[in-house]
């Protein structure tokens, strides 16, 4: 998407590749860190692949049964650029490139575990090519549902340009000279690199080909490189937004210590009870899990049309609460504001993910109108950070995400909106969910839960 409109994904990708003219002249003073004949300066970690040299290239072998394998350098790199040709045999393969990672030996009961960033290698209908994956620790981080259009870029049977830049906290992607994906991170600053054969348990797998060539690094005089307009950033630094965000029109809701550009729902202050601001963090108290009944929802003081949303909330065990967008705050009601809600719960624990039709009020759905659609592996635990964002485009077409996976859509004012909402808790109120503009509402459902970089875009 480029200023939320939609572009077929042929043109976007021959936008992106025009707009990176001089992508790899950056690295034209990068050094080999493969000599093309021996794997001197490498060192084969974790699993049973095997690894060999022939005719300048590294060919990695899967083995049935085995973990994932990783040919690592000796050497460790904080800042550079590096890139690599990579090909994969198998359709339905996986590999990747670490970059500073590092070695475990107590890891897998004593065999040893690789962990830290990975650029992602992916031949199958996924088409996730250089996304970034976090391994044997926070898994997704960059999944390329958050930019579907460079899906495309790779080609099968074929050698595969991947592209990673790590400067500083910033860590870029491109593959085949396509800009992938683009990730802030406080983590690991330095760390070794390594290239991954993918565990298998097919053995029809067994025996399968990857190779690597051209292998360069800089890690001197070395620039960030430009990255075109309307790609989605994940920043893990709390309540900060980077220079290409700013510059992208992303505000923040929530400075990370203070009320500013926050009241109470039909109020003009912000609540003096049941919320808290404190270590970065906007949460909402405990009172025996009573809807608004403590400090009542808080509402953004702005309005928003046509946005790109996205916030990290954190649950306590059993918690209940709601990000909801288009509040108008006409309906008066007793309790919670009324607005489409992006539902944040605990499923296991609490009762309301059982409610209402076909799991329709559990976690990131659209509450009591549509369920999220969300595999079990992108729902991170109770306790743990989650990142929710909600997407609506001028022509009213509306996205959930969680941590990075498109969960649910819809088209606000259809006719099949409409069905759901004549079918919902919601029927009674006219035109529901279909104002010009509204107030962003964080829900005080009686549970704690925590906020934090809540920041929102407005898309033209």
């Amino acid at each position: 998407m480029i200023y939320g409109k939609p572009f077929k994904a042929g043109v976007m990708l021959a936008l992106m590749i025009a707009a990176q003219p001089a992508l790899r002249a950056q690295t034209s003073k990068a050094s080999s860190i493969f000599d093309g004949k021996t794997l001197n300066g490498w060192k084969k970690t974790a699993g049973s692949a095997t690894y060999e040299v022939k005719d300048g290239v590294i060919i990695g072998t899967t083995v049935n049964g085995t973990g994932n394998s990783f040919l690592a350098t000796e050497k460790e790199y904080k800042d550079f650029v590096l890139e690599v040709d990579v090909m994969l045999e198998s359709a339905k393969g996986n590999s990747g490139v670490q970059v500073r990672s590092h070695f475990d030996p107590e890891g897998n009961n004593g065999k040893g575990k690789v962990y830290g960033k990975q650029a992602e290698v992916d031949p199958t209908d996924r088409k996730w090519s250089g996304g970034v994956y976090d391994e044997a620790r926070r898994q997704w981080l960059y999944p390329l549902t958050l930019n579907p259009s460079a899906g495309n870029a790779y080609q099968h049977n074929a050698y595969n340009h991947l592209k990673i830049e790590c400067i500083g906290n910033e860590m870029k992607t491109w593959i085949n000279d396509v800009p992938a994906a683009y990730v802030i991170d406080t983590l690991d600053h330095t760390g070794f690199i390594a290239l991954q054969v993918h565990g298998i348990t097919e053995a029809s797998e067994a025996g399968k080909k990857v190779y690597f060539k051209n292998i360069k690094i800089q890690t001197a005089g070395i620039k960030p490189s430009a990255f075109p307009s309307g790609i989605y950033v994940v920043n893990y630094t709390p309540n900060t937004l980077s220079s290409y965000e700013k510059k992208e029109g992303w505000e923040l809701l929530f400075d990370g210590k203070s009320n500013k550009g926050w009241v109470g729902a039909n109020k003009n202050v912000f609540p003096s009870k049941g919320w808290s601001i404190a270590n970065g963090l906007l949460s909402v108290l405990p009172a025996e899990g009573k809807e608004s009944t403590n400090g009542g929802d808080i509402v953004s003081t702005g309005t928003y049309g046509a946005f790109d949303l996205s916030f990290e909330f954190q649950l306590t065990p059993g918690a209940n609460s709601g990000v909801k967008y288009f509040v108008t705050l006409k309906e008066q009601t007793a309790g919670s504001a009324i607005g489409l809600e992006y539902q944040v719960l605990d499923d296991a624990l609490h009762p309301d993910a059982k409610l209402g039709r076909d799991g329709n009020r559990t976690l990131a759905s659209l509450y009591d109108l549509i369920k999220a659609d969300k595999p079990s592996r992108f729902v991170h635990p109770i306790g743990q950070w989650n990142n929710g964002r909600v997407v609506v485009y001028p022509d009213n077409r509306v996205e959930h995400y969680l941590n990075g996976i498109k969960v649910l859509e819809y088209q606000r004012g259809s006719a099949a909106f409409r069905e759901l909402v004549a079918m919902s808790k919601y029927k009674d109120w006219k035109e529901f969910g279909e104002a010009k503009e509204g107030h962003i509402l964080l829900q005080d459902h009686g549970n704690k839960v925590s906020f934090r970089s809540i920041k929102i875009k407005k898309l033209k």
